[in-house]
């Protein structure tokens, strides 16, 4: 009898926040896939789990997916497992989930924590439409590629982010989306929970007042508002002023001339074109 694949969802922090269901698969399965067998096992060790734990990782999925689909169609049940959360939600998973059903095993959702749920449903921003967009680039003109690709969603916008990068990030934030409501969500249920709403730049400011930064990021970003055929665009949302645009600049910490040359830059405009429209010069 062929096995089945359960794809369970694990704390994102907080170990109190897996299912009485995820505990019971987790025990009864053959094996658990999960990215970091040292990390799993933390949890499994926490609830007396004692299933054996096997590498699925983004370095060995080809491979292993295979491997494991092979011992599904034997008969054996498998858990896959990120290091936190829902797995394949930016983690490792689609491919055993992909061979899998092309082998006709059944698979089985096992719902439960997701960082990019939790910190919607906290952010204070609408939540009727969201579009989850995973880590950004980890280079700046990239960023802003893709921030400039999104910027028109009428949906909030989602990101994970990490420690090292999340100021740079947010100074990218504010190029493209200036007045635009932000909020992050850091070390979600965890100890150092915490939520900071505002403009991308006044939470850059907060963080790069900090002697150090920490934990992990989720990144929210306010819907673009819906335009009614012919109405013009709102000032700080898709299209803003020039003058929005320098001080928003100037927030970032730039000297007025340089806000002016990068919104010139930005806007394909010369940089007297816009002094002038800015400063009535």
């Amino acid at each position: 009898m062929t096995g089945k694949l359960y794809i369970v969802a694990t704390p994102i922090g907080n170990l109190e926040d897996i299912t009485l269901r995820a505990i019971r698969i987790l025990k009864e399965c053959d094996f658990i896939a999960c990215e970091d067998t040292r990390q799993t096992r933390k949890l499994l060790e926490h609830f007396g789990i004692t299933t054996p734990a096997v590498s699925y990782h983004e370095h060995n999925e080809a491979a292993r997916a295979a491997e494991l689909v092979g011992k599904m169609e034997e008969g054996s049940n498998i858990a896959l497992v990120s290091d936190a959360g829902t797995p394949l939600v930016s983690d490792p998973g689609y491919r055993l989930v992909r061979a899998a059903i092309d082998a006709g095993i059944a698979v089985i959702p096992i719902p439960g924590p997701s960082a990019a749920l939790s910190a919607l449903s906290a952010a204070g921003l609408p939540s009727d439409a969201f579009r989850f967009c995973g880590f950004l680039p980890p280079k700046s003109s990239q960023r802003r590629r893709v921030l400039e690709d999104v910027k028109a969603e009428t949906a909030t916008l989602i990101f994970y982010e990490t420690p090292h990068r999340i100021i740079d990030a947010l100074k990218d934030i504010a190029a493209v989306m200036p007045l635009r409501p932000v909020a992050i969500a850091r070390e979600l249920t965890k100890i150092h929970e915490e939520f900071l709403r505002g403009t991308a730049s006044e939470i850059r400011e907060i963080l790069a007042a900090r002697p150090s930064v920490k934990g992990e990021f989720t990144v929210l970003i306010g819907k673009a508002p819906e335009k009614k055929a012919g109405e013009a665009a709102v000032p700080g949302e898709t299209e803003i002023s020039l003058q929005d645009a320098v001080q928003a600049a100037e927030k970032e910490g730039l000297s007025h001339m340089d806000s002016i040359k990068r919104v010139a830059r930005e806007r394909g405009l010369g940089k007297r074109d816009v002094y002038r429209e800015v400063d009535g010069g």
